[in-house]
């Protein structure tokens, strides 16, 4: 069969979720013929995931007829056909609601096709001398998950060409189990690290026990390990989200603490960058308002140039510009957070309850942020696959003052909120014997670009009488 000249490159829809075909242009004459098999800016331009190869495999068939068994693997495939002609069939072999589902297309050297990872991936050539080729995005490993489905289950019913009585079928191939009994790929792990921390402790709540997600303290992984890019087969991960972080700003100050905030906010980052950029994961870390200097007259923007004034403010700036260069990164910027543990909120009340009236700042200016809040918008943007980028998170509403929220603490839960007394930064640091980390005095984050994705952040004193309830 002469090879198709002349196609459009285009790309065809198929019944099995991310897996597409595209349609190739071929060009020739009486000596031959030319392609681009694979040409990522033309092929990612029109919608197809820049998967990554790292390996380019040739399988040579010298018979009509050869026939191979439908084996899925945990990794994405670009298959096309060099010489001769094809009758591939793919079944869905992950796990979920198209498990099962059945796609059959010729494939000549004029057309080829995408197959996720997961998809079950078989083929019976159609004419002698045929050169089945195939690009993947991961080395074959024995430590991975492989699945496979019986070329003559009744359920898939793969109607081949040739009748499956007729052509050889390798030992293998012919004993492998019905649908029925196929133990589904599973999907790529999600990572939680800094999963005991008030923002862990919200992911937890948020994402569940699913078998494929996964919680790590630093017990468990070391971001300051030099090990770290070999700790996991990171190829098995779709997401790393990370939630842990060095918070005390003030110890940061010192030198123990400027070691430790360097390594924490960092130094680790950037080692996850590294890994979520040679093994395709999606990066999701989160940062703070503190990247921010606090002079602008207007909230910040996710845009804005960063100008840290403190130690831990200059370690999360170094994390942001080193997770940015993940090619698959969400960066989400949150101020004053709030979540389970010691916190502002839980000191106010407690305050309140012992009958102190305490003096609170009253010249810095910002919103709450609410752990379960970040972690929605975590799952938010992973799930309605956001652009990439940087998401400021924060709650609601009008700008407060820590002294506002201190009096919107007394008053919710029965007590007077003018027993606050509210004082300058500088007045309620003035007798500190240790060093004190400059604050932003405006940590306002503009909202406009998470908004825009379809989250709705949470008002944050309609937030606060929930978390005091």
């Amino acid at each position: 069969m002469a090879v198709k000249f002349g196609k459009q490159l285009q790309v065809v829809e198929t019944p099995i979720p991310g897996m597409i075909v595209l349609e190739l242009p071929v060009h020739g004459d009486a000596r031959g013929w030319f392609k681009e098999n694979w040409q990522r800016e033309k092929m990612t331009a029109l919608g197809l995931e820049d998967f990554g190869p790292v390996q380019n495999n040739i399988s040579f068939n010298d018979a009509v007829g050869t026939t191979r068994g439908i084996h899925a693997e945990p990794w994405d495939k670009w298959v096309s056909v060099a010489t001769g002609r094809i009758f591939g069939a793919w079944v869905d072999l992950r796990e979920g609601q198209s498990f099962g589902t059945v796609f059959t297309i010729e494939l000549d050297p004029s057309r080829a096709i995408f197959v996720p990872r997961g998809v079950g991936n078989s083929y019976q050539t159609l004419e002698p001398d045929t050169a089945y080729t195939y690009l993947v995005n991961d080395h074959w490993s024995p430590d991975a998950t492989y699945s496979f489905l019986n070329l003559a289950d009744e359920t898939a019913a793969i109607d081949w060409p040739i009748p499956l009585v007729e052509v050889e079928i390798s030992e293998k191939d012919k004993h492998h189990p019905r649908l029925a009994a196929v133990i589904p790929i599973a999907p790529r792990k999600t990572l939680v690290l800094g999963a005991n921390g008030q923002l862990g402790l919200a992911l937890r709540a948020a994402l569940g026990d699913a078998a494929h997600i996964e919680y790590a303290t630093r017990t468990d992984l070391d971001l300051a390990d030099a090990r770290l890019g070999t700790a996991r087969r990171w190829r098995d991960y779709g997401t790393i989200i990370n939630a842990g972080a060095y918070t005390s700003v003030d110890l940061a100050e010192a030198p123990d603490g400027r070691r430790e905030a360097w390594v924490a906010n960092a130094e680790g980052p950037a080692r996850l960058a590294r890994i979520a950029t040679e093994n395709g994961i999606t990066l999701v870390h989160v940062s703070s308002d503190y990247v921010f200097d606090g002079t602008a007259d207007r909230p910040y923007r996710e845009e804005d140039a960063l100008a840290p004034l403190g130690v831990y403010g200059q370690t999360k700036a170094a994390g942001d510009v080193a997770v940015a260069t993940a090619p698959r990164h969400y960066i989400l910027r949150t101020s004053w957070v709030i979540g389970e543990g010691k916190n502002f909120v839980r000191t106010m009340a407690t305050l309140a309850e012992r009958g102190i009236d305490p003096k609170v700042v009253d010249d810095q200016t910002g919103r709450l942020t609410f752990t379960d809040d970040i972690a929605r918008a975590i799952v938010h943007l992973l799930a309605s696959e956001a652009p990439f980028g940087v998401y400021n998170v924060t709650g609601s509403g009008e700008p407060a003052t820590w002294a506002d929220i201190a009096r919107a603490v007394f008053s919710t839960i029965g007590h007077d909120p003018t027993r606050i007394t509210g004082v300058s930064t500088a007045e309620y640091f003035a007798a500190a014997t240790a060093p004190v980390s400059p604050r932003p005095a405006n940590s306002m984050l503009s909202l406009d670009r998470i908004l825009a994705t379809g989250f709705t952040p949470s008002e944050q004193f309609a937030a606060l009488r929930d978390y005091l309830s």
